[in-house]
């Protein structure tokens, strides 16, 4: 009866034989083609480097005025804008301004590529059922997946720094402005596309002009999700080398210094809270826009 109390499973030696090849198809792979994978990601850092160093050279009202001039345009109220300058003066004033900088970088970018890889994928999979069906799997895969494992092969690939953590970080955050972007389309009234097909619309200027449109504040939804998930990434990626406000909190960990820990962890939450608020703002203008337009 030791069957009925002991799961079957595979050999030991045979199981071990199997992760050995699988490890070591991998190396090959990573000795093969590293370096090839390494220059095509230059742009990505070159991208990032910049990035990094425009928003930690600046001088900071500078950065300060620019965050606030963002945050006006997309809520249009003093009220968000007031808790932003609250926020960063509160970092600022505590002695975790660069950190903070090189923190909203590295999401700045990630953001910006997530953008533009996800959305493109959404929109391909609103527009062809097998497609989804085959994507979906995938995005369950990155969204369940626990976030130390995407740091294993990126490693492998490309060693450690900001461009390795950058990648992790992306795989992670990118599935919500995915999935959103494809709900989004989807939910579009099958009489206003039967409207502009009764004008004579092509799929691009339906595309272009109706169903992107009224979606977007869907899509500003997933871009505020990906934005959350890029910042819960901060301190995982700062183990291969991210600079920024995962590095101190890491240490706080490593060396129980509870109060770098704490000052680090809200700086990271004061972030957040600035981005979502500033996103769901501007959600709820582009929502209210769509109303009074399409009634």
């Amino acid at each position: 009866m030791e069957w009925f109390y002991k799961f079957p499973h595979m050999n030991d030696d045979s199981l071990r034989d199997l992760k050995k090849a699988i490890d070591e198809g991998f190396r090959t792979f990573t000795r093969t083609y590293g370096d090839a994978i390494e220059s095509f990601f230059s742009p990505l850092q070159y991208f990032l480097m910049q990035a990094e160093r425009f928003m930690t050279q600046t001088p900071w009202p500078i950065v300060t005025l620019i965050i606030l001039a963002i945050a006006w345009f997309a809520s249009r109220s003093w009220k968000v804008v007031l808790a932003c300058l609250f926020t960063l003066l509160a970092i600022g004033y505590f002695g975790m301004w660069d950190d903070t900088m090189r923190t909203i970088s590295m999401i700045f970018v990630a953001t910006v590529l997530s953008i533009v890889i996800g959305i493109p994928i959404g929109i391909l999979m609103s527009l062809n059922d097998r497609l989804q069906r085959t994507v979906n799997p995938l995005l369950d895969v990155m969204q369940t997946m626990p976030s130390f494992v995407y740091l294993i092969p990126v490693v492998m690939l490309l060693g450690i720094g900001r461009v390795p953590g950058l990648i992790a970080v992306v795989i992670y955050a990118i599935p919500p402005i995915i999935r959103l972007t494809n709900l989004g389309i989807r939910l579009v009234d099958k009489d206003v596309l039967e409207a502009a097909d009764a004008f004579g619309s092509s799929g691009w200027q339906k595309l272009k002009n109706v169903q992107l449109p009224l979606a977007l504040p869907t899509i500003m939804a997933g871009i505020n999700q990906t934005i959350m998930m890029a910042l819960a990434m901060v301190v995982v990626a700062s183990m291969i080398g991210v600079q920024g406000l995962g590095q101190p909190v890491l240490k706080a960990i490593a060396n129980q210094y509870f109060t770098l820990g704490i000052f680090n962890g809200l700086a990271i939450v004061g972030i957040a809270v600035i981005f979502d608020r500033v996103s769901q703002a501007y959600g709820r203008r582009l929502q209210k826009h769509r109303e009074t337009v399409h009634g």
